[in-house]
């Protein structure tokens, strides 16, 4: 018997749990799908969970059922790849013939005092619904600063000045322009969208800390009843921890089979895995779909061959009518990106990539 443990069920490790369902592998192959939660969170739009929205049950989607595959519940805290074994709390370990470490990230705050307390976060389910509750209990003309001007800030700034009017919204980042490192008619029209819905875009800030109620930056500060943090991620704890060539970003380093050179038949894709491309969940699929060719290959002997992943562009909402986007090397903007985002959602929450 064969069994394959897959830590994470996201957009990485759901799409691996499907493709090895369709792929029919032998009857002796076992798969188990790990996670905190029942159900996938499609995390990017947690923004609009956030901005009260959508709804909690409207960016889940359920496990799939099979005979082969086992969902396991808890909290793993830590991997041994020399006995081929995971540890959670409170439950007995795990041994794997496989591993696919899909665990995806957590926020980056650069070594910035006061961030991981007093603001708030949309890396996890769990911290995006306490980020629901600060920003719809702030009172009518309360201030709302997001920190990061990139594609993260960008939506939780519009989706939530859409569901509140009423609220003052701010973006603060330390480069020139929100979207900087998007072409510049791009950054030009989503500006023009928070000018012309009076968000505050403040560039140029460096934030030395976060307290109660305040920004501390290197020109003053700022006053905030509630601090959204989205200026950086990183690959989670449990994978920090792991001693194993990584890149600078703290993302472990893979071959071409996404496999970690120095812990055999130990995968890796997502948000901890390097890659030359920028973390998404795109990408995370990407990777789940080439993994599941490379178990499928090797559980019934047969050779591997992987076709370069391409990506087919960056798709962003401002607001439920107007986005923008990069396919490749052309930007579009308007309602046609956003309209693509919502058909890209739909086909997640259908299993259909």
């Amino acid at each position: 018997m064969s069994n394959i443990v897959i830590l994470g069920g996201g957009y990485g490790g759901l799409t691996l749990v499907n493709e090895l369902i369709e792929d029919k592998l032998p009857s002796d192959v076992r798969i188990q799908l790990v996670d905190r939660m029942p159900f996938q969170g499609l995390k990017t739009e947690y923004y609009a969970l956030a901005a009260g929205t959508s709804s909690d049950l409207d960016i889940r989607v359920e496990y799939p059922k099979h005979h082969q595959l086992e969902i396991v519940y808890g909290e793993v805290t830590g991997i041994s790849p020399a006995d081929r074994s995971i540890t959670f709390a409170g439950r007995d370990p795990l041994s794997y013939d496989y591993l696919v470490l899909a665990l995806g990230c957590t926020d980056a705050y650069h070594g910035i005092p006061g961030a991981a307390e007093f603001a708030c976060s949309i890396q996890s389910l769990a911290g995006t619904r306490r980020t629901y509750q600060m920003l719809n209990n702030t009172a009518p003309y309360g201030q709302v600063s997001i920190i990061g001007g990139g594609l993260s800030g960008v939506e939780v700034a519009a989706e939530l000045r859409e569901s509140r009017p009423d609220l003052n919204i701010r973006i603060v980042d330390r480069g020139p322009s929100v979207m900087s490192g998007f072409p510049g008619k791009l950054q030009s029209f989503v500006a023009d969208w928070f000018r012309e819905h009076n968000v505050e875009m403040l560039s140029h800030i460096t934030t030395t800390s976060i307290g109660e109620g305040v920004i501390h930056t290197a020109t003053g500060d700022i006053a905030s009843d509630v601090t959204v943090w989205t200026a950086g991620i990183q690959p989670v704890e449990l994978i920090q921890r792991l001693e194993y060539a990584k890149d600078n970003a703290g993302r472990l380093v893979v071959n071409e089979y996404h496999e970690m050179p120095d812990a055999p038949n130990v995968f890796v894709i997502g948000d901890c895995s390097s890659q030359p491309f920028s973390p998404s969940a795109q990408l995370a699929q990407a990777q789940g779909k080439q993994v599941a060719h490379v178990l499928s290959a090797r559980v019934h002997g047969k050779g591997i061959h992987l076709p370069k992943i391409k990506l087919r562009g960056t798709l962003g909402s401002l607001g439920k009518k107007s986005g923008f986007g990069i396919m490749g090397h052309t930007p579009i903007m308007g309602r046609v990106p956003r309209m693509l985002k919502s058909g890209v959602l739909w086909k997640s929450r259908r299993h259909f990539g």
